[in-house]
């Protein structure tokens, strides 16, 4: 730990143009970052594409505000939202993910016993509040609304107070962000589709600043595709996407047609680019009259599945994609 303080203590804070630092271009409108990264700062990801949310999200980053509260369907990238945007700034973040069973010293910290003598070992929460830094807390609404509760002061602005460490009081430093994210907007889950998430306190609730993300475009997406497998050909990734967007939909309850169910597994970004990847990666498979395509979507997601769930989604791929082309041996 004290490592990690003498880090932290290293940190510079800088004024960046928010133009240049995320699209390249001056806009002469400043942001907070820092000079330089460090171990908390997450690893820039080249390939990564901004969901169009990220505007309400660099605004928020702009200037101390309401903490913010970022929710929409499982696997629409909630949480790599923040922290490409934090990487960008190297802002160092300190990440939690909530359950129901969290209690707020985790988030604080606790007493320790170092070299035979008892320490103060802060929490993720005292270090982003001392030194400057973004709190994440993931999965907010599974937490229990009497926990959650107990940070209204800090949502508010109020300083920090550790009795256990000899009553020390901790002002929030400047830089210091809290941003949660959540399944559900905080009121409850009329799907179904999230259990344990629970309604939150309206007053914990009233403190947030809202942001809801949805899934990427499927413009994103193939774009997102072509860079990561390019040796895929555009038409399979085209119709990857196309896949992909038609569970989506059947796990959220909106798709017609066929399909009036619901699934109960989604496809995020990242089991996108696994199943394009695994597809490539298999495709030897085609010389044995083995489909890449099929065999490939079971690894990447059906498997995580219930039976049929996993057939719905293989006449998905069925009629997405023509059998020759699951076959083709031309990657």
């Amino acid at each position: 730990m004290t490592n990690v303080i003498d880090e932290l203590k290293q940190l510079k804070s800088q004024e960046l143009d928010a133009g240049l630092v995320f699209s390249g271009t001056a806009s002469g409108r400043m942001i907070k970052g820092y000079s330089s990264s460090s171990s908390f700062t997450p690893e820039v990801d080249v390939d990564y594409l901004f969901h169009h949310s990220s505007r309400d999200v660099v605004v928020w980053l702009m200037d101390a505000s309401d903490p913010l509260y970022v929710f929409g369907p499982a696997g629409s990238g909630k949480t790599s939202l923040i922290k490409q945007l934090s990487a960008k700034l190297n802002y160092p973040v300190f990440e939690v993910n909530g359950h129901g069973r969290l209690e707020y010293p985790e988030l604080v910290g606790h007493l320790t016993v170092d070299n035979g003598n008892m320490k103060f070992q802060y929490g993720p929460l005292a270090l982003s509040m001392k030194f400057g830094g973004l709190f994440l807390l993931n999965e907010i609404d599974l937490l229990d609304p009497s926990t959650a509760i107990g940070l209204n002061g800090i949502l508010d602005g109020e300083p920090l107070c550790i009795p256990e460490n000899g009553g020390e009081v901790i002002m929030p430093h400047p830089s210091f962000r809290f941003a949660a994210t959540a399944n559900t907007n905080g009121g409850n889950d009329d799907t179904g589709l999230y259990q344990g998430t629970l309604r939150q306190n309206l007053a914990f609730m009233d403190r947030f600043w809202l942001c809801e993300i949805g899934y990427p475009t499927p413009e994103a997406e193939k774009e997102l595709l072509s860079r990561k497998v390019s040796s895929l050909p555009e038409d399979i990734r085209a119709k990857m996407v196309e896949l992909a967007n038609a569970a989506r939909k059947l796990f959220m309850g909106e798709a017609d047609g066929n399909y009036l169910d619901t699934i109960e597994v989604t496809f995020s970004t990242r089991t996108l680019i696994r199943w394009a990847d695994l597809t490539i990666r298999f495709q030897p498979l085609a010389r044995q009259g083995i489909q890449p395509v099929t065999y490939a979507l079971d690894r990447a997601i059906g498997y995580r599945a219930c039976q049929e769930t996993r057939t719905v989604l293989h006449e998905l791929a069925q009629r997405i994609f023509p059998c020759d082309e699951q076959q083709q041996d031309h990657i």
